[in-house]
């Protein structure tokens, strides 16, 4: 494989890992992850011109990091509200930590 398609496949996993953590929580979201997968596969067939490519590929890595900003801004925004009742937010921290190192939360803080 050129360096050119590791570049593009890699794009393209960080990019349906995104959609995935950040648009497709609900069901009825999935479509847009399946458009991503075309437009991928359909600009994989037809262009052979190398700044076409690269353009699309810059576009793929731009829209990667914005839904991982955006993500990463609400959460900023979420955790600065002092009003908001952070219980669920604070177990959800937990629960990762505790995968993180192979562990389970004790009773008291599962649902």
């Amino acid at each position: 494989m050129s360096s050119r398609t590791l570049q593009a496949a890699k794009v393209y996993r960080d990019l349906l890992k995104s959609i995935r953590k950040n648009i497709e929580k609900e069901g009825y979201k999935s479509h847009f992850g399946e458009f991503v997968t075309q437009e991928f596969r359909n600009s994989s067939n037809l262009s052979t011109d190398q700044s076409c490519i690269q353009q699309k590929i810059k576009l793929a890595r731009d829209y990667t990091f914005l839904l991982n900003s955006v993500q990463h801004h609400k959460d900023l925004l979420i955790s600065y509200n002092i009003a908001v009742d952070r219980s669920d937010e604070m177990k959800k921290v937990l629960g990762k930590s505790a995968a993180s190192v192979g562990l389970q939360l004790p009773d008291v803080y599962q649902a």
